[in-house]
């Protein structure tokens, strides 16, 4: 029989990967992690590819056992993670016997908790991806009683004399503020605002109870369109903050329509995309003016950090013998179906 992962206690948790990069063209939204950052980083603290299945742990209390013996990582918000009665750290790798309870609680401060597998799990795809897709109708949430196949076991890792596990891999966490600075830049549309654009910076907004995967309904003093005409409906890229007509605005995460009719005052830079799959209903975030040089600099400095932490992972897993499974290809993807070609980010 195949080792397996039970789920005990399930709360909003999903199978997650980086999402369907590509497929707007088929009007398929890109979906995958709200932060992309933590379950990228979880990964590659379990000697994975970074597009390898996880799981995302949403708000609520999350836990599970192994029938073999695992290394796991946990990152994301801020949580309590218990193995086996014992606190263990998050943005580190950690060793699971067969049998023990993985318990993730107390999410705070941010909204997700990543926890990666070394050697990842089965999972079905779908145009290359294993991420949910509501619309669609793929990739359920998990249920208790749920079992995820695994694809490596590994050997017990403990210091030679102390038993404590030998990982200070000194991954690159963000930080996770009360009040959240979300970084962008100028939107196609920024021209027609005049002098209320600015408003986007001056005041903080509040995130609204009804926001969700697709994206951010935000309450605030809200920028105002000085121009007339309608707007034809068009591609809009992930991070698109819109203006519709009335109080709030809209911030177009990865479950969005690949079109929209509303002005694009701005859109969020991919590090602030991260960020903002973290903000929880009820918190605040301020807008930063970003120019696109600045936005990829900081976007190639995450990257850079990640690629660090890749080549730390490798040294210690080497020097404890432990094997990093190698890439492997998505399962077969189900064909998409005939659509109106959309454009932007994924």
């Amino acid at each position: 029989m195949a080792d397996t992962l039970r789920i005990r206690t399930a709360g909003i948790v999903a199978v997650q990967d980086l999402g369907r990069v590509g497929r707007s063209r088929y009007g398929l939204p890109a979906n995958g992690a709200a932060d992309q950052h933590s379950a990228r980083v979880a990964n590659v603290l379990c000697g994975n590819d970074e597009r390898a299945p996880l799981l995302e742990i949403t708000a609520l209390d999350f836990a599970c056992v192994p029938s073999s013996d695992i290394l796991v990582a946990v990152t994301g918000a801020p949580a309590d993670v218990i193995v086996d009665g014992v606190a263990r750290p998050q943005w580190e790798p950690v060793p699971v016997r067969a049998g023990e309870t993985v318990r993730i609680t107390n999410i705070r401060r941010g909204l997700r908790v990543y926890l990666a597998v070394l050697g990842s799990f089965e999972a079905e795809y779908l145009q290359g991806s294993c991420a949910p897709d509501t619309i669609l109708g793929f990739g359920p949430a998990l249920r208790g009683g749920d079992e995820l196949v695994l694809r490596t076991a590994c050997p017990p890792i403990d210091h030679p004399f102390s038993r404590i596990p030998l990982f200070r891999l000194h991954a690159p966490v963000p930080a996770f503020p009360a009040t959240w600075t979300i970084d962008v830049t100028d939107g196609p549309d920024r021209a027609e605002f005049g002098d209320t654009g600015s408003r986007l910076f001056d005041a903080p907004f509040t995130v609204s109870p009804q926001s969700n995967h697709i994206g951010l309904r935000l309450s605030g003093e809200v920028p105002r369109r000085v121009t007339r005409g309608e707007m034809l409906s068009r591609g809009v890229p992930i991070g698109a903050v819109e203006v519709p007509a009335g109080d709030e605005l809209l911030v177009l995460h990865r479950g969005r329509g690949v079109t929209a009719g509303y002005p694009v005052l701005a859109v969020v830079t991919a590090t602030g995309l991260s960020d903002l799959g973290q903000v929880r209903p009820g918190q605040t975030i301020r807008f930063r003016h970003r120019t696109l040089d600045q936005a990829v600099t900081a976007h190639r400095a995450q990257r850079h950090a990640i690629d660090a932490l890749r080549t730390r992972v490798r040294t210690a897993f080497d020097t404890l013998r432990i094997r990093a499974p190698a890439a492997s290809a998505p399962a077969a993807s189900a064909p998409a179906a005939s659509a109106p070609a959309g454009h932007g980010t994924g």
